[in-house]
């Protein structure tokens, strides 16, 4: 069987400007949420927020920060980080590939032009405003930045967009499409209106006077999630690529699924989900019992969480169970890309991170929860879940080199 190994990886997230600073953060159990300090967010329910800090843009050249809208910038840092990585192969470009998910895109561009044609009229508009809200503008930047020409896609699936875009890229190197992609997820979509919005459905938690005990996932006082920001963004490539150019293999993307669930645009199906990660085992060529943790979707709702316990159980998983948005807050269409990255350094180090804030376990939730304090397991395989309104359901499984 052919195996897609990883090779790099970058991020930029609420926990650090780079891969490292995130992991070591999400291993030792520290939050990154905060309150907002922007005079728009006073008179919001929700007032908390997992904020990238403005510090990340600085490797970037003063170009791209005016050109290019925050979620594409956090692509570019996370894909140049993650190529660094990867040894910055020399690599047929048409032979390179970009799939970079997003759920939202470039709304702070939206906004922020809209205001500038409202009080200044239309001339004052950016000329850049088409290329910085377009959905497909991280992965097309990217491309462009690393000379990528065997496609630059863009998956938009709602918070199941950097799961699916790592999925895509592993489908498009076993259809002999490309020998090396760069995939994962980017976005930026801390503003008012989504702040708003999220809350208007009761989806955020209200926990403003206390914003680092807020996402909560899986404990019983759970109230809703906590909006986050950032990129995660893996390197792929056949094994024997890999081997070929003398590349250190991080972990190998053994199986993947993608799957809808044909049901409500918001509520979730667990027997689907069940059936997404029954179908990543099959992909991988593994048993249920053969996955030693889970990075579990678990956003904190009150919802969602118990659907997904429900769906690990009708799956037949029994492994300790995590969520790193206890710390990150939700980054939408980044954060299955980013879980991927946590469970690749889970697997190297043999320590699962914790999924903080949980004081009382929801007694309907039966799961091994990595509760508060990171586990040492001695993990080959873990499974990663990621599930998105509209019934977009993404899993991958990855085990130790």
């Amino acid at each position: 069987m052919d195996r897609i190994a990883i090779t790099g990886f970058g991020a930029v997230s609420p926990l650090g400007n780079d891969a490292p600073s995130t992991w070591e953060a999400l291993r030792e159990g520290r939050s990154g949420v905060s309150v907002l300090e922007a005079d728009w967010a006073s008179e919001l329910p929700t007032q908390i927020a997992g904020t990238v800090s403005d510090s990340f843009a600085e490797s970037l050249a003063v170009r791209e920060v005016k050109r290019l809208d925050r979620c594409e910038q956090f692509s570019l840092v996370a894909g140049r980080e993650a190529w660094a990585m990867a040894g910055s192969p020399e690599v047929e470009r048409d032979r390179l590939g970009v799939v970079v998910g997003t759920g939202i895109g470039g709304i702070t561009t939206t906004i922020a032009q809209e205001h500038v044609l409202k009080g200044s009229g239309h001339r004052r508009v950016s000329p850049h405003t088409v290329t910085m809200l377009m959905g497909n503008g991280p992965a097309a930047w990217l491309s462009i930045d690393l000379g990528a020409k065997a496609g630059a896609r863009t998956p938009t699936s709602a918070c199941a967009s950097g799961a699916e875009a790592i999925a895509m890229g592993r489908e498009m190197i076993l259809s002999g499409s490309a020998d090396m992609v760069v995939a994962g997820g980017s976005e930026a979509a801390i503003t008012g209106l989504t702040l708003a919005a999220f809350g208007q459905i009761r989806a955020l938690s209200k926990r403003n006077e206390d914003p680092t005990a807020a996402s909560r996932p899986f404990d019983a006082e759970r109230d809703g999630f906590v909006l986050g920001e950032g990129a995660a963004l893996l390197v792929l490539e056949r094994e024997e690529h890999a081997r070929a150019r003398g590349a250190e293999i991080l972990a190998f993307l053994d199986g993947a699924a993608v799957t809808s669930d044909a049901f409500d645009i918001v509520g979730a199906d667990p027997s689907n989900q069940a059936r997404t990660m029954s179908l990543a085992l099959r992909a991988a060529d593994f048993a249920p019992g053969d996955i030693d943790f889970v990075h579990a979707h678990a956003t904190s709702t009150p919802t969602g969480d118990l659907n997904e316990s429900e769906a690990l159980a009708e799956t037949g998983i029994d492994a300790p169970v995590t969520s790193s948005k206890s710390m990150t807050g939700h980054l939408l269409g980044a954060s299955g890309s980013l879980s991927a990255i946590a469970s690749v350094m889970a697997l190297r180090e043999g320590v699962v991170p914790p999924t903080i804030n949980v004081e009382r376990l929801d007694p309907a939730i039966k799961l091994d929860v990595v509760a508060n304090v990171k586990r040492e397991v001695d993990a080959r395989a873990a499974i990663v879940n990621s599930f998105g309104f509209g019934g977009h359901n993404a899993a991958l499984v990855l085990s130790r080199n």
